[in-house]
């Protein structure tokens, strides 16, 4: 386990944060079937509820002030299994045609909602910049969102994409300039990102946004693996990685395939080439720190306009 005490990347308060961590040890699990029983148990729901319950306690206005921002909520229907989804826009008050962040939440493709507690700070966090933000409640495949069904991949990834879309094709009634559409999310919202810039190129739809923005993304599909260092020096720094449960929930085969719209990080320069600006963020101590490095260069590499933090 790490020794979080003597580590000297981290900062004090993150040290302090960490101690109430619980840390579990996950074991190999041998279908998706049994995940999904495992993480809609009801100790899993319990400790969902008080999780939930701490972010709660944060969800403040002096943590984000909702001063002067409109919040609403749509219906949308996903293509091409004719689902229904929601997106969580919030935008200042006003007339004026507004950059748009379209922000795909994480939790590993698997768990969570931007109807969290931690996603409505986030989103007046943003909003606060003076921009619209729409966020998007996909099909995650382990734990409803407020999406009930729960699907494997391509679903959640066929969400982003007709949520992406709505947005774009409702932008006059939002009061969105269509020209400063992003696509952003962090970790399983990452990869989510990163799939979908894929997805819209190659299905020529790349016109809808200017840019994409990936924090910290979960895209390597198997933990620990020698080309990405940070996955065996970071292992249990707030997320243990090292079992295969995020593979099997997300559909094993696409990552025995080599799917890069499933796991980005079996993309090639071929399957990038033409996307937009793209900004990778990575966190130094964490385990996914270098597959999202190893995303950065592939983008360079295949000439796109891309930087990396």
């Amino acid at each position: 386990m790490p020794d979080l005490e003597n580590d000297a990347r981290l900062d004090p308060r993150v040290k302090w944060a960490l101690r109430n961590v619980p840390v579990t040890e996950l074991s190999d699990v041998d279908s998706r079937e049994r995940l999904v029983e495992i993480s809609n148990s009801p100790k899993a729901n319990a400790l969902r509820d008080k999780t939930e319950a701490l972010y709660d306690t944060l969800d403040t206005d002096e943590v984000a002030s909702s001063d002067g921002l409109a919040v609403s909520v749509h219906d949308v229907t996903s293509e091409p299994d004719g689902n229904t989804i929601k997106i969580r826009f919030v935008r200042p008050g006003g007339d004026a045609e507004l950059p748009c962040v379209y922000y795909i939440h994480g939790g590993g493709m698997q768990n969570g909602s931007c109807f969290g507690a931690m996603y409505r700070v986030w989103a007046r966090v943003l909003a606060a910049q003076g921009v619209a933000v729409a966020m998007v409640d996909f099909r995650n495949c382990l734990t409803p969102s407020s999406v009930p069904e729960l699907e494997p991949f391509p679903a959640g990834l066929n969400d982003c994409v007709s949520g992406l879309k709505w947005v774009v094709a409702n932008a006059a009634e939002l009061g969105i300039d269509t020209s400063r559409v992003i696509v952003a999310g962090e970790s399983g919202g990452g990869n989510l990102t990163l799939a979908t810039g894929m997805q819209l190129l190659r299905d020529g739809d790349l016109g809808l946004i200017s840019g994409l923005y990936a924090l910290c993304p979960y895209i390597a599909g198997k933990w620990p693996q020698d080309q990405f260092p940070s996955s065996i020096e970071n292992e249990g720094i707030l997320l243990n990685l090292h079992h295969n449960r995020g593979t099997v929930a997300y559909g094993l085969e696409h990552f025995e395939a080599g799917n890069p719209l499933a796991w980005p990080s079996f993309a090639t320069e071929a399957d990038v080439a033409g996307l937009p600006r793209t900004f990778i963020s990575v966190n130094e101590a964490d385990p996914l720190r270098d597959e999202g490095l190893a995303f950065y260069r592939l983008l360079l590499a295949a000439g796109v306009p891309a930087q990396c933090r």
